[in-house]
C-alpha cells in the first residue's frame, strides 16, 4: 500500500487547507480504515481524526474536533482532511495512513501504511 499526502503548505492563523491522501498501484482505500495524523518538531506524531471504510464515521482529536473534517471519495481513491480555522499550534507535518482493521484507532501502532508527510505551517 503507497500513500501520498499531498496539500499542506503556509497559511495564517485563522486560514484553512486541505489536505489530500491518494493511493499509487493497485492499492483500493476503501478496503482501509484512513488516519490523519501529525508531528510538530521536538513532538511525537500524534493522532488529528480518522475515518471508517465507508466514511459513514468519523472520530477526532479533541484538539480539532469542530475545525477539522476528514471525508473520503472511494470512488476516486482519495481521502481529505479539511482544515479551516487554523491555529499556530497546528503547524506539523502531517501523515495519512491505513490499517485494515475495524477500528478508528488513535494510536500510531494502530496503523500499517502511511504516507510520506506533507508540510503545514500556520504563521501566527
Amino acid at each position: 500500500v503507497q500513500l501520498q499526502a499531498s496539500g499542506g503548505g503556509l497559511v495564517q492563523t485563522g486560514g484553512s487547507l486541505r489536505l489530500s491522501c491518494f493511493a499509487s498501484g493497485r492499492t483500493l482505500l476503501r478496503r482501509y480504515v484512513m488516519g490523519w495524523f501529525r508531528q510538530a518538531p521536538g513532538k511525537e506524531r500524534e493522532f488529528v481524526g480518522a475515518t471508517s471504510r465507508s466514511g459513514v464515521t468519523t472520530r477526532y482529536a479533541d484538539s480539532v474536533k469542530g475545525r477539522f473534517t476528514i471525508s473520503r471519495d472511494n470512488a476516486k481513491n482519495t481521502v481529505s482532511l479539511q482544515m479551516n480555522s487554523l491555529k499556530h499550534e497546528d503547524t506539523a507535518v502531517y501523515y495519512c495512513a491505513a490499517h485494515s482493521g475495524s477500528a478508528l484507532g488513535n494510536d500510531r501502532l494502530q496503523y500499517d501504511y502511511w504516507g510520506q508527510g506533507t508540510q503545514v505551517t500556520v504563521s501566527s
